[in-house]
């Protein structure tokens, strides 16, 4: 036998090791899903541990919280704002989608040192480009290795509810097949949210399937404390402005005006998003472009780069001058015109409304008490704190 592969997985060594961790970021998981759904594994980890509803971080869109789970840390440490946003050295507009943006260590950065070897997972290609760093195991399901091909057949298409759950079947190959893995680190895709509201069959049934194989997840590693949250809510949208247009008629001329939401998965959200960052050509121009835009109807709020900031714990040189909120009804994106009314089928996130979010800790040794979970950051804050 291979040394390296026995002192990897010999039973004396594993033994000394942290207790091995599944970490879920289910993504577009908001408490009306659960609610809605029949999840009785996910319902028994909550009532034999900790089950709370906390608050996600602002915007309300994937890279960011995932990037703040996975990190442990807020996005004015980490750096990782939106999914999209205008680097204005550059003056390129830029998907958020590098790990040379990431700026503190990952979970799996944090771990190596005391001997942990990692696995991501994640059903959309972004993450993996986003957040290896540390990782000893990648996979995407929306571009399988041809070995995991072999071994699962064929993953779904990326938008499909299945592909979640061929995710978390290739999860339990790992978990009983590598046991050296000391951490997984498990993300989905929201495709199924934005498709279905809570109330479908399609979306009952793909909660479900998910709840049966969080169960099989469990049963292939007793031994696991196992964490989850979600990054966003997910809710019907009526109304989407284009604020560059409905500024300019307004006598308002724009440097950019952008989706934080804003991604390669298209047909998820068209790339509309409950939260914008908003550049100006000249700093005079804060007063009056604030002004237009409060007006609006659907605008919630029109925040000053400083007051965002601060409000929502992120970095300042990675967002707009000025950054719009809209209310629960609103997303913001690029149009022909400078608003468009969506389709009652029309489903998105990004902004307050999709804010809380589920929070569940199940036989986690050495984890914090209830009250130390606040936000879905909190949920892996506590694992190698202040390790580089």
């Amino acid at each position: 036998m291979n040394r390296r592969l026995f002192l990897q997985t010999s039973p004396a060594l594993l033994a000394q090791r942290p207790q091995r961790r599944i970490v879920f970021l289910i993504d577009g998981l908001g408490e009306d899903y659960i609610a809605a759904g029949r999840m009785p594994v996910l319902e028994g980890w909550g009532k034999q541990g900790i089950r709370k509803s906390v608050s996600d971080v602002m915007p309300s869109v994937t890279n960011t919280n995932n990037a703040s789970v996975c990190c442990g840390c807020w996005p004015r440490e980490h750096g990782i704002t939106a999914n999209f946003f205008l680097d204005e050295a550059s003056g390129k507009e830029m998907y958020m989608e590098s790990a040379d943006l990431v700026l503190r260590p990952t979970l799996f950065e944090k771990l190596a040192p005391q001997g942990v070897r990692s696995a991501l997972l994640s059903s959309k290609k972004k993450t993996i480009s986003l957040l290896p760093r540390g990782a000893s195991l990648i996979l995407s399901a929306e571009i399988p290795p041809k070995e995991w091909v072999e071994r699962l057949g064929p993953a779904p298409d990326i938008y499909s509810s299945e592909i979640n759950h061929w995710l978390l079947k290739a999860a339990v190959w790992i978990l009983r097949n590598h046991p050296e893995i000391g951490l997984l680190y498990i993300h989905t895709t929201d495709y199924p949210m934005h498709m279905w509201p809570p109330e479908a069959p399609q979306s009952k049934r793909h909660l479900a399937a998910l709840d049966a194989l969080f169960g099989e997840v469990a049963a292939a590693a007793p031994d696991a404390a196992i964490l989850l949250t979600a990054d966003h809510g997910m809710h019907h949208k009526s109304k989407c402005w284009d604020l560059e247009k409905a500024c300019a008629v307004r006598g308002v001329t724009l440097r950019a005006a952008i989706s934080a939401e804003q991604d390669k998965y298209l047909k998820h959200h068209r790339g509309f998003g409950g939260t914008a960052w908003v550049y100006l050509k000249s700093a005079k121009d804060a007063g009056r472009a604030a002004e237009v835009i409060g007006k609006l109807p659907g605008i919630q709020r029109v925040l000053t780069r400083s007051e965002a900031a601060r409000q929502f714990r992120t970095m300042a040189s990675r967002i707009g001058e000025l950054v719009v909120v809209g209310d629960g009804d609103t997303v913001f994106g690029g149009l022909d015109t400078e608003s468009q009314t969506l389709p009652a089928e029309y489903r998105s996130h990004g902004g307050f409304s999709e804010t809380r979010v589920p929070l569940i800790v199940f036989n986690a040794a050495g984890a914090p008490g209830p009250s130390c979970f606040e936000s879905n950051v909190d949920l892996t804050r506590w694992i190698a704190p202040g390790r580089a």
